[in-house]
């Protein structure tokens, strides 16, 4: 997304529940249990109201990229 401020805009949401501060992923319990823990450090949402649009999923989808929404939709 590295120089598509478009594609970054579209999947940015100013709508968000909870945020998590991450310094050592794969060392957290928070992350493990948010799913993040191989993600970089940095700082995420626990929830955030809206999905990522169809097409992004999709393009996700194609590089093999699971998608897991962070709206409280998921039930896994």
């Amino acid at each position: 997304m590295k120089g598509h401020m478009d594609r970054v805009m579209d999947c940015t949401s100013q709508h968000f529940d909870g945020a998590i501060a991450v310094m050592q992923p794969s060392e957290s319990w928070v992350a493990k249990w948010q799913r993040i823990d191989k993600f970089e450090k940095g700082i995420y949402a626990v929830q955030v109201q809206g999905r990522l649009p169809e097409d992004i999923e999709d393009d996700l989808e194609s590089k093999g990229i699971k998608y897991r929404p962070r709206d409280g939709s998921a039930r896994d």
